[in-house]
């Protein structure tokens, strides 16, 4: 049999029910997982190319086979907003792909962008049955959404989850991140008249400020926000609650709940000499200069520095993706500055492997404890001690600590700096009422995410400090849930 008569049959619906009928749970266990197709790295590391490349009908077809149909999904349960999971890869498996991604709409707000960038070896995948009881590859479950929900964009046949009869209540949403989108979508489902108040002069959120477009490409996010809009869901942008209007403002224009998803956005810095030289900058400016405002595009005015010995500070996904961003800015050396091993870095497993292969450097168990400048006062250098692993912190984590006498220099003339984000202050600053935590984040009711101020809930990064995009969405769920009840009940 050619490639084109395989590929007819594996296309045929009869063959493929016929396959499933014969197909014993031995020979699916025994099927290798898929290998995500990808770019070569030679060609992305100039190029904001997608990384990832997705699945093939193929590839799906046979990669859904795989799954036994547990009579105990355990896998739902590693899933922050609870899709269910075999219904969507069963169809997948019997070539209903339309219908995959109709079962992922049932849920998930944005099952393109979670295909992509969710952690499912740490969630969904960590709980599937491969894993638990076979110790062999889990079902490619994240890599299955991605297929689905691309497919469905592509077919030009995008569905749009059924909404409940309008009851005329208005509700706002403070941030337009996966949080509140997330929770707009299932308050839109449940026939409120939803209104999304966005700082930025885009929606998206982090989505679009944060991740870059060869891992997340802003015309996925997009083909979401839509569907959005056509259930209903109001986006005004340029608008800055607290300032262009406050919460009390806005509840006498009608506004009976809120929810606020204002994210993370302040950035840390670790304090050191010399780091207020030219040249260092937040992952967060540097990474909105890119994404958001398209500095790397040509043509466009938008001013970022773009240094041709390039030192990132950190080892989560933010830091990954900016080291990543500097090759594609033109780095002649992009390195990764960890203060822990490669074991305990925190960014995705598959980051680590893409930024590698693209010729990122890493220098793990490194801390910079001065930066040195130019006549100019431009950094040119950084001051590094070398540290060992010592005791468990609080997170259960080795900490570092220090090696006398391990002090060198490195050359560097661009510092992103990539430790960590603070709360948005603007909300807790305009609402006196409004209980935080030491840390800046909201405080919550962890059943109902109901704040001190009784129609204010919140979730996200303003309440977790900093999270995934995954986790964010199960927040923006409960709170819709939690707000609904308390409406209902006033």
């Amino acid at each position: 049999m050619n490639s084109e008569e395989y590929y007819k049959q594996e296309r045929s619906a009869q063959w493929r029910a016929d396959l499933r009928s014969k197909k014993k749970n031995k020979e699916r266990t025994d099927t290798p997982r898929v290998k995500m197709p990808e770019a070569p790295a030679d060609e992305r590391r100039h190029s904001y190319v997608e990384v990832n490349s997705g699945l093939s009908e193929a590839q799906a077809l046979r990669e859904a086979s795989r799954c036994i149909d547990c009579p105990n999904p355990t896998c739902v349960t590693g899933c922050p907003v609870e899709i269910n999971i075999p219904k969507f890869v069963k169809n997948i498996e019997r070539g209903n792909f339309l219908e995959a991604a109709h079962v992922l709409k049932e849920t998930s707000t944005l099952p393109a962008v979670c295909g992509r960038v969710c952690p499912q070896e740490k969630q969904c995948e960590a709980h599937c049955f491969y894993t638990i009881k076979l110790n062999k590859p889990a079902v490619a479950i994240g890599y299955l959404e991605r297929f689905a929900a691309d497919f469905e964009q592509q077919s030009g046949s995008v569905s749009i989850p059924e909404v409940g009869p309008a009851n005329g209540v208005k509700v706002a949403v403070i941030g337009s991140g996966p949080s509140g989108l997330a929770f707009a979508g299932d308050m839109a489902k449940r026939g409120y008249d939803v209104t999304v108040f966005e700082a930025l002069h885009e929606i998206g959120g982090v989505l679009k400020y944060g991740i870059p477009e060869f891992r997340l490409p802003n015309r996925v996010v997009d083909v979401e926000i839509n569907s959005l809009k056509t259930m209903g869901v109001q986006f005004e942008t340029n608008f800055i609650v607290g300032k262009t209007a406050t919460i009390d403002e806005l509840r006498t224009e009608g506004f009976k709940g809120f929810f606020v998803s204002s994210g993370a956005g302040l950035p840390r810095f670790m304090n050191i000499p010399g780091e207020n030289l030219v040249g260092i900058l937040s992952s967060n400016e540097y990474l909105t200069r890119v994404n958001l405002m398209g500095a790397f595009k040509n043509g466009m005015d938008t001013p970022v520095v773009k240094g041709k010995h390039v030192a990132v500070i950190g080892g989560g996904n933010t830091a990954m993706d900016s080291v990543r961003t500097a090759l594609r800015l033109g780095a002649e050396r992009a390195v990764i500055i960890y203060r822990r091993s490669l074991e305990e870095m925190p960014a995705r497993v598959e980051e680590i492997k893409h930024a590698k292969e693209e010729g990122v450097d890493f220098l793990m168990l490194h801390n910079p404890i001065e930066y040195i400048g130019d006549e100019k006062g431009r950094v040119k250098q950084i001051r590094l001690q070398k540290m060992e692993l010592g005791e468990p912190d609080a997170s259960g984590r080795r900490s570092p600590v220090a090696v006398e006498g391990s002090e060198y220099i490195i050359d560097a003339d661009t510092v992103v700096v990539s430790v960590g984000v603070s709360p948005n202050p603007l909300i807790p600053q305009s609402q006196p009422d409004l209980k935080v935590s030491r840390w800046g984040t909201l405080e919550v009711n962890p059943d109902t995410l109901q704040t001190s101020i009784p129609d204010l809930f919140a979730g996200g990064d303003i309440v977790r400090g900093g999270a995934t995009v995954i986790l964010a969405m199960g927040d923006g769920r409960k709170a819709a849930k939690s707000m609904n009840e308390y409406l209902m009940n006033r």
